[in-house]
């Protein structure tokens, strides 16, 4: 009854399974919760430093106490500050020059390196040098660790779509033997052996129905909300729920060769794959690098031919220190921060920063039908009669018949008698027929629901005027169920997967943009260009076995376009993985989230166009916050190397130091400015 054909999930591949990787880039290894303790101790600590600055003091104009040791609080503050808050910095920035790949790390650490020793020097006297950057030291490592602590959080983890996938599992499962049932950890499954499956339970390994019969939700493993018949010989999935009744099943596939460990091991490549990307702020980060070695190397040659190496000493000590501006820190994830606040307003979790980078720029939506262009629940479109009955009276019999009954199909069917306000009366002894349909008595007639194998065991025929209709009906892929009295057939009713009806506005909306909408679903070629016409899609793939939607998202970035994926069920979540933006709709399976980089709070489609008009708009906001931030150290650090000293106008290190706190200031109220753009919770303009 009410069968949809999936494919065989275990022809996926199964390669040995990789290691997760890092999406965090420049965080690899590090923790949200390790840049937030770093970042509230150096703050602590970095108070008493700026407090007992000479140079803060005495451009702010006041006199720190002075008492015995007090002199020493900066050096001894600001060396823990570097030993403890800057460590990430230092060890990130040694592992970028050993990777040749400069970025933002590697200008962080050469940065508080070079105050730190240049800071010491001046403590202890030596040759007469006035560099104290110990409160510059401090401020800069607790701003810069509140800035990953900022990016951290707005990041998502690769290894939480693969514990959620891992959750699907039961810890054991009950072994039949010979003297009975064991229960026993899953992990001593044994290709062979025959497991009982009671009804409500999970599947433990991938296998074959050995006896029995049961409707089994596949939902979490194919995305569909129909429940599908196994019967003997049928294949099943681990992590999929028997629901009505116990089957035994011989096990084909444990461990890594399940199909639930192949979606395991596509959805860490595919991550894999799309970690590669490098941010934004790393780029300039890595510009600012070149621009600042290569500025104090050309400093220093100078002023030493010019014949005072102090003051070389002292200029190329300053273009290092400032070159690593406060405002490149707080830049991106001050914006990311705020956009992702936004987002949330509008019902969208962005989990990765790179996906509000990339949504900008993707050419197409890839949607999934079932469950995110569709309702994902089966819904009554027509009604046929034979021999010029009652519309109404037939429908209110199915949904008499149907009213005992769980099933998604039996629901939709009660459900619209109900809307139609029609009198359903009371059957009863209902009985489940699994895999054909149902049945009940009502005022002494034995009454059945069912599909095509309903049918042929009763040895029922077909009214002309009903086989009409359903011809029709099943062109376009929709579930007909026939009801009957005794073997007589009375009519059909049809069902069909309805379409949500911002699934329009979304589809327009989004082409209006310049992005195009496809469509992928295991669903038959009828049923899928039925939803693709109505809606107005521009691509559709078909009949796609759940292991290959991966395989549609390499299919079009093969052809150089830029894919957002937005699906719900677990045989998603590798897509969603590998496109340039995994998107997932909230309603869908922890998997599926997971995975994503973006989630969607609720079930409307249009929400991702908040997305696009977030991502476009942050971006701008992005570029603006670090044309400043680089713009500045363009213009600073030459005058910090003292290319206008024949005029008079060397920018002294304290100086340097101000204007890059006040470039935070800037950056940090520019990025506030995009918390004017309104987002419409819908996505629609």
């Amino acid at each position: 009854m009410h069968t949809r054909t999936t494919g065989d999930l275990r022809s996926m591949p199964t390669t040995p399974a990789t290691t997760t990787p890092s999406i965090h880039g420049q965080h690899a290894g590090h923790s949200t919760a390790m840049f937030k303790n770093r970042f509230w101790l150096t703050l602590a600590l970095a108070v008493p430093v700026v407090y007992f600055s000479p140079m803060v003091g005495h451009i702010l104009g006041y006199m720190a106490p002075d008492f015995p040791g007090s002199a020493w609080i900066p050096p001894v503050l600001g060396t823990v500050i570097f030993l403890y808050g800057g460590q990430p910095f230092l060890k990130g920035g040694l592992q970028e020059l050993k990777d040749r790949t400069p970025g933002m790390m590697l200008l962080i650490g050469m940065a508080i390196t070079v105050a730190f020793a240049a800071s010491w020097v001046t403590s202890l006297g030596i040759g007469g040098f006035d560099l104290d950057f110990w409160w510059e030291l401090a401020l800069l490592v607790a701003i810069m660790l509140l800035g990953h602590w900022i990016e951290m959080r707005a990041l998502g983890s690769a290894q939480g779509a693969l514990d959620a996938l891992a959750a699907l599992l039961p810890d054991e499962a009950e072994r039949i033997t010979d003297g009975g049932t064991e229960t026993v950890p899953v992990s001593e499954l044994n290709a062979g052996d025959l497991v009982l499956v009671r009804s409500g339970a999970r599947m433990p390994a991938d296998g074959t129905v050995a006896q029995g019969q049961a409707e089994f939700d596949e939902s979490m493993i194919t995305g569909e909300s129909k429940t599908v018949p196994r019967g003997p010989g049928d294949p099943v999935v681990a992590g999929t729920v028997a629901t009505d009744s116990s089957v035994r099943v011989r096990v084909t596939a444990v461990g890594d060769d399940t199909a639930l460990a192949g979606i395991q091991r596509l959805v860490a490549e595919a991550q894999e794959s799309s970690s590669r990307a490098q941010a934004l702020a790393d780029r300039a980060a890595a510009f600012l690098f070149y621009f600042a070695a290569g500025a104090g190397v050309l400093t220093f040659i100078a002023w030493t031919l010019m014949g005072s190496v102090p003051e070389a000493v002292t200029r190329t000590v300053t273009v290092l220190v400032i070159a690593c501006p406060h405002a490149l820190g707080l830049a991106i994830p001050l914006v990311i921060a705020i956009s992702t606040e936004q987002a949330a307003r509008a019902g969208v979790l962005i989990k990765n920063r790179m996906a509000l980078e990339r949504m900008r720029t993707i050419d197409v939506v890839l949607f999934d039908k079932t469950g995110t262009l569709t309702t994902g629940e089966p819904e009554l479109m027509d009604v046929a009669v034979a021999d010029g009955g009652n519309p109404d009276a037939l429908l209110a019999l199915a949904a008499a018949v149907e009213s005992d009954s769980e099933h998604p199909v039996a629901r939709a069917i009660v459900r619209a008698a109900r809307s139609r306000n029609l009198a359903v009366p009371a059957a009863a002894d209902f009985t489940s027929l699994t895999g054909r349909g149902v049945q009940a008595t009502l005022d002494g007639r034995t009454l059945h629901v069912g599909g095509p194998a309903l049918l042929r065991e009763l040895g029922a025929v077909e009214p002309a005027e009903v086989a009409a209709s359903t011809r029709a009906w099943m062109d376009r892929g929709a579930a007909v169920l026939h009801v009957l009295d005794g073997g007589r057939v009375l009519g059909a009713v049809s069902l069909e997967d309805s379409v949500r009806p911002e699934s329009r506005q979304a589809v327009a909306a989004l082409q209006s943009r310049g992005v195009k909408v496809a469509m992928v679903t295991g669903d038959a070629h009828q049923v899928a260009q039925a939803v693709a016409a109505d809606l107005g899609i521009d691509e559709v793939f078909a009949e796609v076995l759940p292991a290959d939607k991966d395989k549609k998202v390499a299919e079009l970035q093969g052809r150089g376009l830029k894919v957002a994926m937005v699906g719900d069920g677990v045989n998603d979540s590798p897509a969603l993985a590998r496109a340039e933006v995994g998107i997932a709709i909230g309603a869908g399976t922890d998997v599926a989230m997971e995975s994503a980089g973006v989630v969607l709070a609720g079930n409307d489609p249009r929400a991702v166009l908040s997305m696009v008009d977030l991502s476009r708009a942050s971006y701008r906001k992005m570029w603006q916050n670090l044309v400043w931030a680089t713009g500045y150290n363009i213009l600073s650090v030459p005058l910090a190397a003292g290319v206008l000293a024949f005029a008079g106008v060397v920018l002294s290190p304290a100086a340097g130091a101000v204007l890059m706190s006040a470039s935070t200031i800037v950056v940090a109220l520019n990025a506030q400015l995009l918390r004017r753009l309104k987002l419409n919770p819908s996505g629609v303009r």
